[in-house]
């Protein structure tokens, strides 16, 4: 890697031993799921957690996968809103109707995830002001 590139990279910062974290309980069409989101002291995620109720082991270790990945793109410096843009409507099963108002319809797990930290954790025009 060169110099240039490698300057680009944030230094990781690493969640407290203890810290403060968010646990959402959903549904996407018959399949339910926990999203467990931990929080930096200023209230930012940091990682991400999910846990499939009845899912096989090749979807959980892929979820697992998923996690781990946004959890370390957070912590080396990918804004929730950067990551949103890029998992926001990525298509495949489960998709359907979700258990949650403001997100009525989900396209897969990952869409569902992304939609749900914009929601809690980008901040708009309007909540800056």
């Amino acid at each position: 890697m060169s110099h240039a590139a490698h300057a680009l990279v944030e230094p990781r910062r690493v969640l407290p031993s203890v810290r403060r974290s968010i646990t959402h309980k959903f549904s996407i069409g018959s399949h339910e799921g926990y999203l467990t989101v931990g929080l930096f002291e200023d209230g930012r995620p940091g990682e991400l957690f999910i846990k499939m109720s009845k899912e096989g082991s090749t979807l959980s270790g892929l979820i697992q996968g998923f996690c781990r990945a946004f959890s370390l793109a957070l912590q080396f410096g990918l804004t929730p809103q950067e990551a949103v843009e890029r998992f926001r409507g990525m298509r495949f099963e489960p998709s359907g109707p979700t258990n949650n108002p403001e997100i009525p319809e989900a396209t897969s797990i990952l869409d569902y995830v992304a939609r749900y930290v914009e929601l809690h954790f980008v901040e708009t025009a309007t909540d800056a002001a």
